[in-house]
Protein backbone atom coordinates (compact mmCIF):
# COMPACT_ATOMS: atom_id res chain seq x y z
CA UNK A 1 0.00 0.00 0.00
CA UNK A 2 1.76 3.84 -1.11
CA UNK A 3 0.73 6.79 1.19
CA UNK A 4 -2.29 7.01 -0.63
CA UNK A 5 -5.49 6.33 1.57
CA UNK A 6 -9.12 5.96 1.17
CA UNK A 7 -12.19 4.60 2.53
CA UNK A 8 -12.05 1.56 0.60
CA UNK A 9 -8.48 0.65 2.38
CA UNK A 10 -10.03 0.69 5.64
CA UNK A 11 -13.30 -1.53 4.70
CA UNK A 12 -10.52 -4.06 3.12
CA UNK A 13 -8.41 -3.83 6.47
CA UNK A 14 -11.42 -4.57 8.44
CA UNK A 15 -12.03 -7.56 6.27
CA UNK A 16 -8.29 -8.51 7.07
CA UNK A 17 -9.15 -8.03 10.77
CA UNK A 18 -12.25 -10.29 10.85
CA UNK A 19 -11.55 -12.88 13.16
CA UNK A 20 -7.81 -11.72 14.42
CA UNK A 21 -9.43 -8.81 16.97
CA UNK A 22 -12.15 -7.98 18.92
CA UNK A 23 -14.96 -5.65 17.35
CA UNK A 24 -14.81 -3.87 20.47
CA UNK A 25 -17.72 -2.79 22.80
CA UNK A 26 -19.55 0.80 22.52
CA UNK A 27 -20.59 1.21 26.33
CA UNK A 28 -23.56 4.02 27.01
CA UNK A 29 -22.02 5.64 30.52
CA UNK A 30 -24.84 7.14 32.01
CA UNK A 31 -22.38 8.28 34.67
CA UNK A 32 -20.13 10.33 32.65
CA UNK A 33 -23.39 11.35 30.33
CA UNK A 34 -24.36 13.50 33.80
CA UNK A 35 -21.51 13.96 34.46
CA UNK A 36 -20.05 16.02 31.26
CA UNK A 37 -23.77 16.82 29.67
CA UNK A 38 -22.99 14.81 26.70
CA UNK A 39 -24.67 11.13 26.12
CA UNK A 40 -21.56 9.41 26.20
CA UNK A 41 -20.28 5.98 24.53
CA UNK A 42 -17.01 4.50 25.62
CA UNK A 43 -15.70 2.56 22.90
CA UNK A 44 -13.68 -0.14 25.16
CA UNK A 45 -10.50 -0.64 22.82
CA UNK A 46 -8.25 -1.47 26.33
CA UNK A 47 -10.28 -4.85 26.11
CA UNK A 48 -8.70 -5.24 22.67
CA UNK A 49 -6.05 -8.01 21.84
CA UNK A 50 -2.94 -7.00 23.32
CA UNK A 51 -4.65 -4.29 25.29
CA UNK A 52 -4.97 -1.16 23.10
CA UNK A 53 -6.23 -0.40 19.16
CA UNK A 54 -2.31 -0.77 18.13
CA UNK A 55 -2.71 -4.85 17.07
CA UNK A 56 -5.78 -3.60 14.10
CA UNK A 57 -3.02 -1.27 12.63
CA UNK A 58 -0.10 -3.71 13.15
CA UNK A 59 -1.69 -6.63 11.87
CA UNK A 60 -2.70 -4.91 8.52
CA UNK A 61 0.73 -3.46 8.05
CA UNK A 62 2.31 -7.10 8.61
CA UNK A 63 -0.70 -8.50 6.25
CA UNK A 64 0.30 -6.31 3.36
CA UNK A 65 3.34 -7.32 3.63
CA UNK A 66 5.62 -9.51 0.30
CA UNK A 67 7.32 -12.63 0.45
CA UNK A 68 10.55 -11.07 0.31
CA UNK A 69 9.83 -8.37 3.25
CA UNK A 70 8.44 -11.43 5.45
CA UNK A 71 11.68 -13.38 4.90
CA UNK A 72 13.39 -10.69 6.55
CA UNK A 73 11.32 -10.75 9.23
CA UNK A 74 9.52 -6.91 11.08
CA UNK A 75 11.24 -4.40 13.33
CA UNK A 76 9.59 -1.52 15.30
CA UNK A 77 9.77 1.31 17.77
CA UNK A 78 7.35 1.95 20.35
CA UNK A 79 6.50 3.22 23.77
CA UNK A 80 5.00 -0.21 24.39
CA UNK A 81 1.44 -0.36 22.48
CA UNK A 82 2.23 -0.43 19.12
CA UNK A 83 5.07 -3.03 20.35
CA UNK A 84 2.69 -5.69 21.64
CA UNK A 85 0.62 -4.83 18.28
CA UNK A 86 3.80 -6.34 16.27
CA UNK A 87 4.69 -8.80 18.67
CA UNK A 88 1.76 -10.46 17.95
CA UNK A 89 0.98 -9.83 14.59
CA UNK A 90 4.28 -11.29 13.95
CA UNK A 91 4.00 -14.40 15.74
CA UNK A 92 0.57 -14.68 13.95
CA UNK A 93 2.43 -14.47 10.51
CA UNK A 94 5.17 -16.53 11.64
CA UNK A 95 7.95 -13.75 10.96
CA UNK A 96 10.71 -12.72 13.78
CA UNK A 97 10.09 -9.15 15.26
CA UNK A 98 12.76 -7.03 16.97
CA UNK A 99 11.11 -4.41 19.18
CA UNK A 100 13.18 -0.98 19.87
CA UNK A 101 11.42 0.57 23.28
CA UNK A 102 12.43 3.45 25.40
CA UNK A 103 14.60 2.63 28.44
CA UNK A 104 11.94 3.96 30.69
CA UNK A 105 9.25 2.24 29.36
CA UNK A 106 6.81 0.35 31.47
CA UNK A 107 7.76 -2.96 32.87
CA UNK A 108 4.52 -4.70 32.22
CA UNK A 109 4.40 -3.37 28.40
CA UNK A 110 8.40 -5.13 28.30
CA UNK A 111 7.19 -8.28 29.81
CA UNK A 112 4.09 -8.62 27.66
CA UNK A 113 5.72 -7.44 24.09
CA UNK A 114 8.55 -10.14 24.97
CA UNK A 115 5.50 -12.81 25.60
CA UNK A 116 4.00 -12.10 22.33
CA UNK A 117 7.60 -13.28 20.81
CA UNK A 118 9.25 -10.13 19.80
CA UNK A 119 12.98 -9.52 20.79
CA UNK A 120 13.09 -6.25 22.46
CA UNK A 121 15.99 -3.58 22.96
CA UNK A 122 15.83 -1.02 25.18
CA UNK A 123 17.37 2.18 23.98
CA UNK A 124 16.67 5.96 24.53
CA UNK A 125 15.32 8.19 26.60
CA UNK A 126 11.76 8.63 24.57
CA UNK A 127 10.02 7.35 21.53
CA UNK A 128 11.71 9.63 18.93
CA UNK A 129 15.61 8.48 20.77
CA UNK A 130 14.11 4.47 20.50
CA UNK A 131 12.84 5.63 16.86
CA UNK A 132 15.86 6.80 15.86
CA UNK A 133 17.87 3.71 16.78
CA UNK A 134 15.53 1.25 15.46
CA UNK A 135 15.95 2.80 12.08
CA UNK A 136 20.15 2.56 12.36
CA UNK A 137 19.35 -1.37 12.95
CA UNK A 138 16.90 -1.80 10.30
CA UNK A 139 19.52 -0.49 8.37
CA UNK A 140 21.37 -3.26 9.76
CA UNK A 141 19.52 -6.43 8.88
CA UNK A 142 17.49 -4.92 6.42
CA UNK A 143 14.30 -6.16 8.14
CA UNK A 144 10.90 -4.22 7.16
CA UNK A 145 10.34 -0.99 9.45
CA UNK A 146 6.80 -1.02 10.77
CA UNK A 147 5.61 2.76 12.07
CA UNK A 148 3.72 3.05 14.72
CA UNK A 149 1.80 5.58 13.15
CA UNK A 150 2.40 7.25 10.14
CA UNK A 151 1.61 4.45 7.30
CA UNK A 152 -1.05 3.87 5.15
CA UNK A 153 -1.19 0.41 6.32
CA UNK A 154 -1.11 1.23 9.90
CA UNK A 155 -3.77 4.35 9.66
CA UNK A 156 -6.09 2.13 7.44
CA UNK A 157 -6.07 -0.61 10.11
CA UNK A 158 -6.53 1.80 13.17
CA UNK A 159 -9.40 3.31 11.22
CA UNK A 160 -11.31 0.16 11.40
CA UNK A 161 -12.05 1.30 14.41
CA UNK A 162 -14.30 4.09 12.79
CA UNK A 163 -16.51 1.62 11.08
CA UNK A 164 -17.44 -0.38 14.39
CA UNK A 165 -18.44 2.95 15.68
CA UNK A 166 -20.80 4.02 12.56
CA UNK A 167 -22.37 0.52 12.40
CA UNK A 168 -23.26 0.82 16.18
CA UNK A 169 -24.64 4.43 16.08
CA UNK A 170 -25.72 5.70 12.81
CA UNK A 171 -26.69 9.19 14.55
CA UNK A 172 -23.03 9.65 16.08
CA UNK A 173 -22.70 13.51 16.70
CA UNK A 174 -18.96 13.11 17.35
CA UNK A 175 -16.12 11.24 18.15
CA UNK A 176 -13.36 12.25 20.72
CA UNK A 177 -10.04 10.47 20.03
CA UNK A 178 -6.31 10.33 22.15
CA UNK A 179 -3.78 11.81 19.70
CA UNK A 180 -0.09 10.74 19.69
CA UNK A 181 1.73 11.16 16.65
CA UNK A 182 -1.71 10.67 14.84
CA UNK A 183 -1.95 7.45 13.13
CA UNK A 184 -5.19 6.73 15.30
CA UNK A 185 -7.05 10.30 14.82
CA UNK A 186 -6.19 10.46 10.99
CA UNK A 187 -7.75 6.41 10.59
CA UNK A 188 -10.89 7.12 12.18
CA UNK A 189 -11.39 10.96 11.05
CA UNK A 190 -10.92 9.52 7.13
CA UNK A 191 -13.17 7.48 7.66
CA UNK A 192 -16.08 9.13 9.77
CA UNK A 193 -15.72 11.95 7.34
CA UNK A 194 -16.08 9.96 4.09
CA UNK A 195 -18.80 8.11 5.41
CA UNK A 196 -20.68 10.87 8.00
CA UNK A 197 -18.98 14.23 7.18
CA UNK A 198 -21.27 16.04 9.72
CA UNK A 199 -19.93 13.57 12.80
CA UNK A 200 -17.06 15.74 14.48
CA UNK A 201 -14.04 14.55 15.02
CA UNK A 202 -11.68 15.69 18.24
CA UNK A 203 -8.24 14.82 19.65
CA UNK A 204 -7.04 15.45 22.69
CA UNK A 205 -3.39 15.26 23.76
CA UNK A 206 -1.35 15.52 27.29
CA UNK A 207 -0.24 19.29 27.44
CA UNK A 208 3.05 17.73 28.66
CA UNK A 209 3.19 16.28 25.09
CA UNK A 210 1.48 18.92 22.78
CA UNK A 211 3.31 18.35 19.32
CA UNK A 212 0.09 17.79 17.08
CA UNK A 213 -1.85 20.50 18.82
CA UNK A 214 0.64 22.85 18.13
CA UNK A 215 0.83 21.52 14.45
CA UNK A 216 -2.95 21.28 13.67
CA UNK A 217 -2.89 25.13 15.50
CA UNK A 218 -0.27 26.82 14.37
CA UNK A 219 1.20 27.86 16.90
CA UNK A 220 4.93 26.85 16.73
CA UNK A 221 6.63 24.96 13.76
CA UNK A 222 9.86 23.53 15.50
CA UNK A 223 8.98 20.41 17.23
CA UNK A 224 8.47 20.68 21.19
CA UNK A 225 10.73 19.39 23.61
CA UNK A 226 9.93 15.63 25.01
CA UNK A 227 7.96 15.98 28.40
CA UNK A 228 7.12 13.40 31.15
CA UNK A 229 3.39 12.17 31.23
CA UNK A 230 1.46 9.61 32.61
CA UNK A 231 -0.51 9.47 29.43
CA UNK A 232 3.09 7.91 28.02
CA UNK A 233 1.41 6.17 24.90
CA UNK A 234 1.08 9.56 23.41
CA UNK A 235 4.21 10.97 24.31
CA UNK A 236 5.61 11.98 20.76
CA UNK A 237 7.93 14.90 19.74
CA UNK A 238 6.38 15.07 16.34
CA UNK A 239 3.30 13.66 14.38
CA UNK A 240 4.16 11.98 10.73
CA UNK A 241 3.81 13.49 7.36
CA UNK A 242 1.28 11.60 6.64
CA UNK A 243 -1.16 11.67 9.90
CA UNK A 244 -0.25 15.47 9.38
CA UNK A 245 -1.97 15.45 5.87
CA UNK A 246 -5.00 13.83 6.78
CA UNK A 247 -5.51 15.45 10.08
CA UNK A 248 -5.01 19.18 8.71
CA UNK A 249 -7.62 18.03 6.31
CA UNK A 250 -10.29 15.82 8.76
CA UNK A 251 -10.21 16.42 12.21
CA UNK A 252 -12.17 19.64 13.40
CA UNK A 253 -10.13 20.49 16.64
CA UNK A 254 -7.21 19.37 18.94
CA UNK A 255 -7.33 20.00 22.85
CA UNK A 256 -5.03 19.31 25.72
CA UNK A 257 -5.40 18.32 29.04
CA UNK A 258 -2.92 18.38 32.01
CA UNK A 259 -1.93 15.37 34.46
CA UNK A 260 -3.84 15.93 37.19
CA UNK A 261 -7.22 15.67 34.71
CA UNK A 262 -6.10 12.76 33.16
CA UNK A 263 -5.17 10.91 36.24
CA UNK A 264 -8.71 11.46 37.18
CA UNK A 265 -10.07 10.17 34.35
CA UNK A 266 -7.93 7.04 35.38
CA UNK A 267 -9.75 7.15 38.78
CA UNK A 268 -13.05 7.69 37.82
CA UNK A 269 -13.04 4.90 35.03
CA UNK A 270 -11.99 2.66 37.88
CA UNK A 271 -13.96 3.31 40.20
CA UNK A 272 -17.70 3.90 38.62
CA UNK A 273 -17.38 1.86 35.13
CA UNK A 274 -15.12 -0.72 36.55
CA UNK A 275 -12.35 -0.20 33.96
CA UNK A 276 -8.80 -0.22 33.80
CA UNK A 277 -7.46 2.26 31.15
CA UNK A 278 -3.84 3.86 30.82
CA UNK A 279 -3.44 7.55 31.05
CA UNK A 280 -3.06 8.14 26.98
CA UNK A 281 -6.38 6.12 26.91
CA UNK A 282 -8.10 8.73 28.99
CA UNK A 283 -7.18 11.45 27.96
CA UNK A 284 -10.24 11.83 25.86
CA UNK A 285 -12.59 11.45 28.68
CA UNK A 286 -10.59 13.45 30.75
CA UNK A 287 -11.18 16.47 28.18
CA UNK A 288 -15.07 15.99 28.34
CA UNK A 289 -15.08 16.20 32.31
CA UNK A 290 -13.38 19.22 32.22
CA UNK A 291 -15.00 21.44 29.49
CA UNK A 292 -12.12 20.97 27.09
CA UNK A 293 -15.30 19.98 24.81
CA UNK A 294 -18.88 20.82 25.27
CA UNK A 295 -21.37 18.83 23.29
CA UNK A 296 -24.67 19.20 25.42
CA UNK A 297 -27.04 16.85 24.71
CA UNK A 298 -24.90 15.10 21.45
CA UNK A 299 -24.32 11.79 20.93
CA UNK A 300 -19.99 11.56 21.64
CA UNK A 301 -17.70 8.56 21.31
CA UNK A 302 -14.76 8.38 23.30
CA UNK A 303 -11.98 5.96 22.34
CA UNK A 304 -10.54 4.03 25.48
CA UNK A 305 -7.45 3.59 23.15
CA UNK A 306 -5.42 0.99 25.87
CA UNK A 307 -5.54 -0.67 29.07
CA UNK A 308 -2.12 -1.55 29.35
CA UNK A 309 -0.86 0.58 32.84
CA UNK A 310 2.01 0.15 34.75
CA UNK A 311 0.97 -1.43 38.38
CA UNK A 312 4.06 -0.04 39.65
CA UNK A 313 1.78 3.70 38.79
CA UNK A 314 -1.48 2.91 39.30
CA UNK A 315 -1.36 4.28 42.93
CA UNK A 316 0.28 7.77 42.11
CA UNK A 317 -2.27 7.66 39.49
CA UNK A 318 -5.26 7.58 42.20
CA UNK A 319 -3.44 9.35 44.96
CA UNK A 320 -3.40 12.08 42.16
CA UNK A 321 -6.76 11.30 40.86
CA UNK A 322 -8.42 11.75 44.95
CA UNK A 323 -6.34 15.22 45.16
CA UNK A 324 -8.37 16.45 42.04
CA UNK A 325 -11.47 15.25 42.67
CA UNK A 326 -11.58 16.96 46.04
CA UNK A 327 -11.56 13.60 48.33
CA UNK A 328 -7.38 13.88 49.26
CA UNK A 329 -6.20 16.55 51.57
CA UNK A 330 -2.45 16.98 52.45
CA UNK A 331 -1.72 19.74 55.08
CA UNK A 332 0.94 20.78 57.41
CA UNK A 333 0.12 22.21 60.90
CA UNK A 334 2.11 24.24 63.62
CA UNK A 335 0.65 23.25 66.86
CA UNK A 336 2.27 23.74 70.77
CA UNK A 337 4.90 21.04 71.65
CA UNK A 338 3.04 20.61 74.42
CA UNK A 339 0.58 17.73 75.89
CA UNK A 340 -3.06 17.46 74.30
CA UNK A 341 -2.17 19.82 71.09
CA UNK A 342 -2.59 16.75 68.89
CA UNK A 343 -5.22 15.31 70.36
CA UNK A 344 -7.25 18.56 70.39
CA UNK A 345 -6.54 18.98 66.60
CA UNK A 346 -7.58 15.52 66.02
CA UNK A 347 -10.92 16.09 67.68
CA UNK A 348 -11.58 19.15 65.38
CA UNK A 349 -10.80 17.30 62.23
CA UNK A 350 -13.05 14.44 63.51
CA UNK A 351 -16.02 16.45 64.42
CA UNK A 352 -15.34 17.84 60.51
CA UNK A 353 -16.13 14.24 59.33
CA UNK A 354 -12.75 14.08 58.08
CA UNK A 355 -11.33 10.50 57.56
CA UNK A 356 -7.09 9.82 58.89
CA UNK A 357 -5.15 8.50 56.82
CA UNK A 358 -1.51 9.22 58.21
CA UNK A 359 0.05 11.56 60.42
CA UNK A 360 3.72 12.59 61.14
CA UNK A 361 5.48 14.74 64.05
CA UNK A 362 8.22 16.97 63.31
CA UNK A 363 9.39 19.15 65.98
CA UNK A 364 13.25 19.56 64.95
CA UNK A 365 12.93 21.45 61.27
CA UNK A 366 14.97 24.32 61.56
CA UNK A 367 12.24 26.16 60.23
CA UNK A 368 10.24 25.19 63.38
CA UNK A 369 9.46 27.48 65.77
CA UNK A 370 10.91 26.48 69.36
CA UNK A 371 8.17 25.35 71.26
CA UNK A 372 5.81 24.19 68.13
CA UNK A 373 5.76 21.60 66.50
CA UNK A 374 5.13 20.25 62.46
CA UNK A 375 2.39 17.95 62.17
CA UNK A 376 1.56 16.64 58.67
CA UNK A 377 -1.46 15.38 57.86
CA UNK A 378 -2.97 13.03 55.07
CA UNK A 379 -7.04 13.50 55.09
CA UNK A 380 -9.90 11.55 53.08
CA UNK A 381 -12.46 13.82 52.38
CA UNK A 382 -15.55 13.95 50.26
CA UNK A 383 -15.28 16.06 47.84
CA UNK A 384 -14.01 20.09 47.31
CA UNK A 385 -16.38 21.88 49.61
CA UNK A 386 -15.33 19.35 52.39
CA UNK A 387 -11.91 20.17 51.85
CA UNK A 388 -12.73 23.94 51.81
CA UNK A 389 -14.72 23.02 55.05
CA UNK A 390 -11.94 21.26 56.77
CA UNK A 391 -9.22 23.96 56.24
CA UNK A 392 -12.12 26.89 57.15
CA UNK A 393 -12.67 25.15 60.15
CA UNK A 394 -8.86 24.68 61.31
CA UNK A 395 -8.15 28.84 59.49
CA UNK A 396 -11.34 29.67 62.66
CA UNK A 397 -9.50 27.75 65.49
CA UNK A 398 -6.76 29.63 64.81
CA UNK A 399 -4.28 26.84 63.50
CA UNK A 400 -1.38 27.71 60.90
CA UNK A 401 -2.25 25.61 57.85
CA UNK A 402 -0.49 25.39 54.73
CA UNK A 403 -1.78 22.64 52.01
CA UNK A 404 1.26 20.25 51.45
CA UNK A 405 -0.12 18.86 47.82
Amino acid sequence: MNGDLNVEEIQKAARRLEGVIHPTPLDFSVTFSRLTGSRVYLKLENLQKTGSFKIRGAYNKICTLDEASRKKGVIAASAGNHAQGVAYAAAQAGLAALVVMPENAPVAKVTATQGYGARVVLAGEDYDQAFAHALALQKETGATFIHSFDDAGIIAGQGTIALELLAGLPDLDAVVVPVGGGGLIAGIALAVKTLRPAVKVVGVQAKSAPAVFLFFHRRESAPPPAGRTIADGISVRRPGGLTSKLIARFVDDIVLVDEEEIAEAILLLLERSKLVVEGAGAVGLAALLHGKISLPEKKVAVILSGGNVDINIVSIIIERGLVKSGRRLNVSVLLPDQPGSLSRLLALLAAARANLISVSHDRIKPEVPLREAEVNLVLETRDADHRHLILDTLVRNGYKVKKTF
